[in-house]
């Protein structure tokens, strides 16, 4: 049988329709739903991430003497850089300003979703020292596509540590971002959650939650077989209301959430708000094997603190009750550290074919990243959690 030693085939793929579900997940595994085949598939196969919307699948997968599969990574070639929630804009603007053309560019990651998670896939049983290999192999790949392509840049956004240093130390440029996690310290309800926060913060969250069923809204959590059309149906209105303001359009398709509750609906948290008999908002989480993810959400009416409700506290609530580690709960957002969600570094690695741009990049990141880890220990000084680590005073 082969062991993963054999001479390697590095090789592309335009769909990842191409590449069975089994073979795939069995690199992939289960512990994070956004890079499983049902997620990625439904991705393309609703037509959310194709050529014509500027993410044109080129997966790369290598493969042993035997045609196994012994590593992946989820690679596409873009004309754009929307969607990514890390930010290279002023990169690219400054390379056409000198004349430079910085599309297409290369880009590994999961499109539309800023979450934390591994890029290059190799099975879990893939000894450390195997799996570094497998990882430079897919990094010599990519820069070998680039060049067939054309490509000014390669993007690494949100892997995991060990892939993060493996890139730095195969030369790409080194990035750190920020995000605010809930981190589950064994509670077993909400109030021991509220209990180790300051009295301030406890009181307010109190407060919020209160002024919601106050305003009449009662919220629902749907997933699995429960989930329903009518319930998608609802839900994309509020996508589509959020993306509508935000950046004026739509990432996702109507029909990405149908394929969602078909492929993966164990996988699916929906949060539901209604009033009047009526859904009025909604928030999307996905379910991994030890943490939630907040991804969306959307509201048709206006009702205080429902956001708040919604995407966090109901996270909370639901993470609790499953045993969940964490609840990671999207991109941006520093309101969020108030409500016991706190600041966690993300990361990133770039390779820039043009030296000059590089160069320039390199020195910006190496400021970049200075400034970053001030502002995470700066923001983790604002935490809502109580000094003295001890539980709900008597006069709480």
């Amino acid at each position: 049988m082969p062991d993963g030693r054999e001479p390697a085939t590095i090789r592309v793929v335009s769909r990842i329709a191409e590449i069975p579900a089994e073979a795939w997940d069995r690199l992939a595994g289960t512990r994070d739903p956004f890079v499983s085949h049902a997620f990625l598939s439904a991705l393309e196969d609703s037509g959310s991430a194709v050529a014509e919307t500027g993410w044109l699948p080129q997966h790369l997968i290598v493969e042993d003497g035997a045609g196994g599969i012994r590593a992946a990574a989820p690679l596409y070639l873009k004309n754009h850089s929307y969607g990514e929630y890390v930010f290279d804009w002023g990169w690219a603007d400054a390379y056409h300003r000198a004349g430079g053309r910085y599309y297409p560019k290369l880009q590994c990651s999961v499109p539309f979703t800023p979450v934390t998670g591994r890029r290059f896939l190799t099975a879990p049983d893939t000894p450390p020292d195997r799996r570094g290999v497998l990882i430079d192999t897919l990094i010599a790949g990519m820069i070998q596509l680039a060049g067939r392509t054309g490509a000014s840049s390669i993007h690494v956004t949100f892997p995991v540590e060990d892939e993060w240093t493996r890139m730095g130390a195969a030369g790409l440029m080194q990035r750190i971002g920020c995000q605010y996690h809930w981190h589950n310290r064994g509670y077993a309800t909400f109030d021991d959650f509220l209990g180790e926060l300051s009295s301030r913060k406890r009181k307010s969250i109190r407060k919020e939650r209160a002024k919601v069923a106050e305003q009449g809204v009662a919220l629902k959590t749907i997933s699995g077989a429960d989930l329903t059309e009518a319930h998608w149906d609802a839900f994309y209105r509020f996508y589509c209301d959020t993306t509508g303001r935000k950046w004026g359009g739509n990432y996702l398709t109507r029909e990405f959430f149908s394929l969602l509750g078909e492929r993966m609906a164990e996988r699916v948290v929906l949060v539901l708000a209604e009033h009047g008999g009526r859904t009025v908002a909604g928030a999307l989480n996905l379910l991994g094997d030890d943490a939630l993810y907040g991804r969306h959400w959307g509201c048709d009416a206006e009702f205080r603190f429902l956001h708040f409700e919604a995407c966090y506290y109901q996270a909370i609530d639901y993470a609790i009750a499953h045993k969940l580690a964490r609840v990671e709960a999207g991109a941006q957002g520093e309101h969020k550290i108030q409500r016991g969600y706190l600041p966690t570094r993300t990361l990133s690695a770039h390779w820039i074919r043009d030296p000059g741009l590089g160069d320039a990049v390199a020195s910006f990141l190496a400021r970049e990243r200075v400034m970053m880890e001030r502002e995470i220990e700066g923001l983790g000084t604002l935490s809502p959690f109580r000094k003295d680590g001890g539980g709900v005073k008597d006069d709480d």
